[in-house]
């Protein structure tokens, strides 16, 4: 669900958030336009904003995990989870945890991919919360989300800054809600006047 489809119709932080994420066109590749959280990050009342909108969604549902994907989850996951009272957890990509790991792979447009957790890092029972930048296909975070089951955990729900408007309709991934802030801004004259100076 997007977050100004409910209760939050007509935030001017919404707004403030969006126009705050910088696009680069034909990045990392052509024809993609990229959404870069980065100018996001620099702007202090955005990136409060981002984290105060998560934190007040977040903070009576008892979450004791907050799982932050890599790597632009872990920008955002530690300040909710310290604002909420609950453990950050990094759910990375393979051989950067030092560890004993269990793994988790996915596909990917062209290839395969795999996240990684320490083992013992989350509990049976314990309820999670997932947190990355940005949701396209689902797949990142369909691959989070059986991780932490895989380990006992109850994911309560997913959550993005930005999400495409293909999955305006998909509410739910693996059966789980997601929630996300903005649709991605598209390049504008406006944005490429900005994006040079």
């Amino acid at each position: 669900m997007f977050a100004g489809e409910n209760g939050l119709q007509g935030d001017p932080r919404l707004k403030a958030i969006s126009e705050a994420i910088r696009v680069i066109p034909h990045f990392p590749k052509p024809g993609i336009m990229f959404q870069d959280i980065t100018t996001l990050l620099l702007d202090h009342k955005a990136f409060k904003d981002t984290v105060d909108i998560f934190v007040d969604r977040y903070r009576d549902m008892d979450i004791s995990v907050v799982a932050g994907v890599e790597a632009r989850g872990f920008m955002f996951g530690p300040s909710i989870a310290l604002a909420i009272g609950a453990k950050f957890i990094p759910l990375r990509k393979p051989k950067k945890l030092p560890g004993k790991v269990i793994s988790e792979s996915y596909v990917l447009e062209y290839g395969t991919d795999c996240l990684e957790m320490h083992v013992g890092a989350v509990q049976p029972g314990e309820r999670a919360l997932v947190i990355d930048d940005l949701v396209a296909t689902g797949g990142t975070l369909s691959a989070a989300i059986r991780l932490l089951e895989r380990v006992g955990a109850e994911v309560v729900e997913c959550a993005c800054v930005i999400g495409l408007p293909e999955v305006k309709g998909q509410c739910r991934l693996n059966g789980r809600p997601l929630y996300i802030l903005v649709e991605p801004r598209q390049l504008t004259s406006a944005s490429v006047y900005s994006d040079q100076s």
